[in-house]
């Protein structure tokens, strides 16, 4: 099972310094990805949840690509109906060239209805845009001269080099926990990508119920990938009221073998947790870090010791 690390760009510590450490640290530390989020208009719904400056993902990838060496690097998530398929898919095709193959799309629908608005993309069609774009996408990346005919894009003839380096295409990842998200997984993702899952409910609801989802769809199992919410403390917390991810390092690494016993490809650890304040404190962040890859992980062996 493979562990990587949630890039913090937004909020009152995020700068081209700070965000720099965070690769330089993260990589030297032997993590597998580093993945960072995604809004263009921080109108004031997203402001009061991650406040800006707010650095965007696609711009702030081509140039971790730059100034990392091993570290696969992706968006978690990219919230699909605010870009063109064609930019979406040329983006990542050309990160992951520059990048060697290290690029993966985290992708999702959105929430933010003020932000639609102010994009101009219509809040109630998100999913079936979603869908739509995500066939695109994969159109483009997989054919040399690309077509497609939808009911949200059009194009003909699309020579589509440089194509991604990896093959069949970089990997996507599909946030959310409705069945609509878990049938976009199916049909159009590699892998599942929820946000701050609890063990119990993540082992014994949502896995069987994206697997039936996966049966009735005729599609095989997708890779589970979790994001969890990363907070080490001194004492244990209350095993009924925490996250995954929460808790002493013995409860974190506990987390990180049953999630590997699920038979997880990927986790991701997001040290956000929802308190803005805390991040202007990035060593604090680093220091978790630095304890989990030292105490708990054996990077280099891609496994939980």
């Amino acid at each position: 099972m493979k562990v990587g690390v949630n890039l913090i760009n937004f909020g009152p510590s995020a700068n081209p310094a700070s965000l720099k450490s965070w690769a330089q640290l993260t990589e030297a530390l032997g993590y597998h990805h580093l993945m960072t989020s995604d809004h263009i208009a921080v109108t004031p719904d997203v402001q009061a949840r991650y406040p800006g400056p707010f650095y965007e993902p696609i711009s702030t990838l081509g140039w971790l690509a730059g100034i990392t060496e091993r570290i696969m690097i992706g968006a978690t998530v990219l919230i699909v109906p605010y870009r063109s398929p064609l930019e979406i898919a040329k983006a990542f095709a050309n990160i992951d060239q520059l990048s060697g193959g290290r690029v993966i799309l985290g992708v999702g629908v959105g929430w933010a209805e003020q932000e639609f608005a102010a994009l101009n993309v219509p809040f109630n069609k998100r999913g079936a845009m979603t869908n739509e774009y995500l066939a695109a996408i994969k159109a483009l990346w997989t054919q040399d001269q690309a077509s497609f005919d939808g009911e949200f894009v059009q194009f003909s003839g699309v020579d589509t080099s440089p194509r991604p380096v990896q093959t069949p295409h970089p990997p996507i990842w599909v946030g959310g926990g409705s069945d609509a998200a878990l049938r976009r997984t199916v049909n159009y993702g590699d892998a599942w990508h929820p946000i701050r899952p609890k063990l119990a409910e993540f082992r014994d609801v949502d896995i069987p119920r994206l697997q039936r989802i996966a049966d009735a769809e005729g599609k095989p199992m997708p890779q589970l990938c979790p994001r969890l919410r990363f907070r080490l403390t001194e004492s244990p917390m209350p095993e009924d009221s925490r996250h995954m991810g929460e808790g002493t390092v013995d409860q974190a690494h506990a987390d990180l073998e049953a999630l590997a016993e699920l038979g997880c490809a990927h986790v991701l650890l997001d040290t956000y947790h929802d308190d803005i304040e805390a991040t202007r404190n990035v060593e604090s962040a680093w220091r978790m870090l630095t304890v989990m890859a030292e105490q708990v992980l054996d990077l280099a062996g891609e496994a939980v010791r």
